[in-house]
């Protein structure tokens, strides 16, 4: 899943919206204002509906965005750092550079969320109850019970003990403490996950079946995303398992090609200067690494521009590149890898270039683990 648009930073996190939060925005602003408004305070002109419509679809966006702060923020304070928080058409997904170290970490960190969500809800609920003493019901007082209901029931939702909503991560961390083995953890957690998400997707199929499309929808939607969420969660703490102790230098691809960033990009696109791959890391005049760049963002520049603009101009500056030592382990890395070009990793040790890792090098790893004897990981 791919942030197509920062709107800045919260906390110190690195806050990305994803296009599909414009469709739950227009979903939650004309339902409210073209009916639920309407029915609760009659006879307003249709502005105010409107009005009320956007800024409770706001309001409700900004309660989402609460919730998945409080887990950046406790995952901080816990030791792990965070890339950043994609707002989608599901919610929202605080992304991790690595995990909870022990089971009370991981308590912290995932029931923070819900708590959050909770607090929320009967804060609204406080609000609506003082607006309707003091006005009676209209459509102020409609607008705040539905936040403090939907976020109440948020709450409800992400404490389902079934991953990768909160409440797996819950039971994670108890069977964690309960095992002492993480990865029976993940593997119970994510089989309560896949079972739910199976659940939704019967249940959504159901009320299809009896003729309600819209109210299937949602379940089929929301059951499908547990379902990939869980097996990816699973696959990943599998990978996690058979990398353990390797390092990145391991995997890495060395004597990467590189970009100047004073070439330009048609010196880049020139034919014989490329070689068969889709991303170059960019380096400054005494070679340090600088950023990344794509051809795709190349190929992106009007041709008779080509000639003026340069590498250092087009690329992803290191800032938003993941940088690693060679020695740092890479089974950490598996949560911040991502297929596509943008998505690789620049090895640096002692600010220089040694390597470049993609979640094709790792799947090669790993090919390379199961063809060999494991107790001989180094190549």
């Amino acid at each position: 899943m791919r942030a197509t648009f920062g709107s800045g930073r919260i906390a110190g996190v690195r806050i990305r919206v994803h296009w599909s939060v414009v469709v739950i925005f227009v979903v939650i602003t004309v339902g409210l204002a073209r009916n639920r408004l309407p029915d609760a305070g009659p006879g307003r002109p249709w502005a105010v509906y409107w009005a009320v419509g956007l800024l409770t679809a706001t309001v409700f966006l900004a309660s989402l965005l609460a919730h998945e702060v409080a887990h950046a923020v406790l995952a901080r304070r816990n030791g792990i750092d965070v890339d950043d928080i994609v707002v989608w058409l599901l919610g929202g997904v605080a992304r991790l550079k690595g995990e909870a170290s022990n089971p009370g970490a991981e308590l912290r960190i995932a029931g923070v969320g819900p708590l959050v969500s909770l607090v929320l809800g009967i804060v609204f609920g406080l609000f609506a109850w003082l607006a309707d003493s003091i006005s009676g019901g209209n459509v102020i007082v409609e607008a705040l019970t539905w936040l403090a209901a939907v976020n109440v029931l948020l709450a409800v939702f992400n404490s389902i003990p079934a991953a990768p909503l909160d409440g797996g991560r819950l039971l994670r961390a108890f069977l964690w403490w309960r095992t002492g083995d993480r990865l029976r953890a993940t593997i119970g957690a994510t089989s309560a996950g896949r079972g739910f998400g199976w659940f939704l997707v019967l249940l959504g199929l159901f009320l299809f079946a009896r003729g309600d499309a819209l109210g299937g929808l949602w379940p089929v939607l929301v059951g499908w995303f547990v379902v990939a969420a869980a097996t990816m969660e699973r696959r990943q703490a599998q990978l996690r398992e058979r990398l353990a102790g390797i390092p990145v230098r391991n995997a890495m691809t060395r004597d990467s090609v590189t970009v100047s960033a004073s070439a330009t990009v048609a010196e880049f696109l020139d034919p014989h200067h490329r070689h068969g791959h889709s991303a170059f890391p960019v380096t400054d005049g005494a070679g340090a690494p600088v950023g990344l760049l794509t051809l795709d963002a190349a190929n992106h520049v009007p041709e008779p521009r080509r000639g003026m603009v340069t590498a250092g101009e087009i690329m992803l500056p290191l800032s938003r590149v993941v940088v690693v030592d060679p020695d740092d382990p890479l089974a950490e890395l598996l949560p911040r890898l991502e297929s596509g070009p943008e998505n690789r990793v620049l090895v640096v040790d002692d600010g220089r270039l040694v390597g470049v890792l993609s979640a094709s090098d790792v799947t090669r790893t790993m090919t390379w683990l199961v063809t060999t004897d494991p107790r001989h990981r180094e190549r």
